[in-house]
């Protein structure tokens, strides 16, 4: 694609806004960034601004400003709901629309699911009870969501599910008439089949027939169950090249697949009705109210269909985070196969998916590859980075190495390479205790358990479970030392890395610096644009002297970077600090 235009991200905000900006970028697309902003006099509520570029947008975000309307004006039609974002109020001038919104102040949902593994059935019950609760208040008002994916899933501060982006949300009925919508638009993993598989006889974006928008949110609600009980998708696209959906319809849904010989009978069931090729026989929002499994009890579902029990959903969720050293990453698996060439040579233009692979037939391409989305690819050139940091505990903050340090902090950074894996139990009981209260630690314990002290203080579900990413490790090497094993992992996995990162040069001036920022942009698993940056920076905790590395995702789906975060911290091996 071609790059962003000159500053495109980098352009001045609007000076007459009527709140006050407190945040570096909460989130970022190709055309649009996320800011938490608040009352110009007070310091809360905090709420979510989203900016958006629009000569950006219009002329390389395939944007249109009647769509930008769009999104403005059914976002805020649908008014308020305790598992919608809420729409404040929006606003523009000559080079930027805002949106203001509510804050999802718990974080993305699926940032904090384990790929491959899913939630388990109560978990997995309760989000899907409020996403069902949140389409059905917008289908009675005529709103299809028409991109139901990860994503587009966020958090509460206590843990209750949060829609958002409405950029391709569309009016199905209006004034009690019907009608159906012709554009294509979706993720191919969570995408209705009737949409994929239209006939396109005058433009490839549009479908010469209609399809029923709100039946095509049932199927994709239907996906995102799949994902929160297995931890995967069922299929990457629905069409006959994907053999696990190939499959699925040459057996009427019961397919051999191991991913669906892991669920109960009563959940297949539903899956099947949600799931039924032609629409006019799927499951409708009814039919799934009353289904056995939707009605049985849930410990953490209370009456008012919020969350009952935020800190024990907080600390089940946590505890199920784990990273397994033992596993290869770069064998052949289901899921993200990085190694393939293919992949990371991908269209990644803005409102367009990537599904395709050299081999398809022009037809097929073109089902997949005019797909619209509302994530758009991060520029390929370079933009500023300038992303909000987590918060640090206690004296837990960064330092840069032009600043005087002590002769045993420079001893704590280790400038050779380590013999033996750096366990916690290394360090001094100061350090050991801040580090406890860190959530991250968690993932990386053999048998995975979240510690008393961070759950006897907590008093709401982020206190636990926090809103910022988990794809993050600690280790006692230096920056020089570091990057380059973070680089050598890329490579074994097949992702490019910009040239000159191991230069000598550049490492001393990173090292200098005291923060190094690595760009990473492939494709996953399911061959969608995945991207974002390993950021590495030095920090103090409890006076050791030590590299923090954080995965930070600008675009594409959560769990497919929370793999790849995985992977690379598998092959990093030895260098992560470990609980013990």
């Amino acid at each position: 694609m071609a790059p962003a235009p000159p500053g495109s991200q980098a352009a001045p905000l609007p000076s007459n806004l009527p709140f006050r900006l407190v945040s570096k970028t909460i989130g970022q697309g190709a055309y649009a960034s996320i800011r938490k902003a608040c009352p110009i006099n007070a310091s809360n509520p905090i709420i979510a601004i989203k900016f958006i570029n629009k000569a950006h947008a219009f002329q390389q975000g395939r944007l249109s400003p009647k769509q930008l309307m769009m999104e403005v004006t059914l976002h805020k039609y649908l008014g308020k709901h305790q598992n919608i974002i809420h729409c404040l109020g929006s606003g523009e001038d000559p080079i930027w629309t805002w949106i203001a919104m509510e804050l999802a102040d718990g974080g993305d949902l699926f940032d904090k699911i384990e790929a491959d593994e899913g939630v388990g059935t109560d978990i997995a019950h309760f989000y899907f009870t409020q996403l069902i609760s949140a389409i059905g208040f917008m289908h009675s008002k005529g709103v299809a969501h028409r991109d139901i994916k990860p994503e587009n899933v966020l958090l509460s501060g206590e843990g209750d599910l949060k829609l958002a982006d409405f950029g391709l949300a569309a009016l199905f009925k209006k004034d009690g008439k019907l009608r159906l919508c012709n554009t294509v638009c979706g993720s191919p993993p969570y995408i209705a089949p009737e949409i994929v598989a239209g006939r396109r006889s005058k433009r490839s974006d549009l479908l010469d027939q209609g399809y029923a928008a709100n039946v095509c949110d049932i199927w994709s609600c239907g996906v995102v169950l799949f994902v929160l009980l297995v931890g995967n998708t069922p299929w990457d696209e629905p069409t006959m090249r994907s053999e696990e959906f190939k499959e699925y319809v040459d057996t009427d849904g019961r397919t051999t697949d191991e991913l669906w010989q892991r669920l109960p009978p009563e959940i297949t069931s539903l899956l099947r009705g949600m799931l039924k090729l032609d629409p006019n026989s799927r499951f409708t929002l009814d039919e799934i109210r009353t289904h056995p499994w939707f009605t049985r009890p849930n410990p953490y579902l209370g009456s008012n269909g919020k969350n009952a029990n935020p800190i024990g959903l907080a600390t089940q969720m946590l505890s199920q985070l784990r990273i397994d050293f033992s596993q290869d990453p770069t064998a052949s698996q289901r899921g993200p196969n990085t190694q393939d060439a293919d992949m990371m040579d991908i269209d990644t233009s803005p409102r367009r998916s990537s599904a395709a692979n050299g081999n398809a037939t022009a037809d097929a391409i073109a089902n997949i590859t005019m797909l619209s989305s509302t994530q758009p690819e991060t520029p390929v050139a370079e933009t500023p980075f300038d992303w909000e940091r987590p918060p640090r505990l206690g004296n837990y903050d960064g330092i840069s190495a032009s600043q005087p340090t002590s002769h045993h902090q420079r001893q704590a950074y280790s400038t050779q390479p380590i013999q033996a894996t750096p366990y916690l139990s290394q360090f001094p009981h100061s350090t050991q205790g801040l580090l406890s209260q860190d959530p991250s630690l968690t993932q990386f314990s053999q048998t995975p358990s979240v510690p008393l002290t961070l759950t006897q203080a907590a008093r709401q579900f982020n206190d636990v479970l926090p809103s910022y990413s988990l794809a993050r490790f600690l280790s006692p090497l230096s920056l020089t030392l570091l990057i380059p094993l973070i680089t050598e992992s890329l490579h074994r996995l097949g992702v490019p890395v910009p040239q000159n990162t191991t230069a000598e040069e550049q490492l001393q001036q990173w090292e200098c610096d005291g923060e190094a920022s690595i760009r990473v942009k492939m494709a996953d698993g399911r061959r969608q644009g995945l991207n974002g940056h390993v950021v590495v920076e030095k920090v103090v905790i409890g006076g050791e002297r030590v590299s923090e590395v954080r995965f930070v995702k600008a675009s594409g789906d959560p769990l497919e970077w929370r793999r790849f975060f995985k992977r690379v911290v598998v092959l990093l091996g030895d260098v992560v600090l470990r609980p013990g």
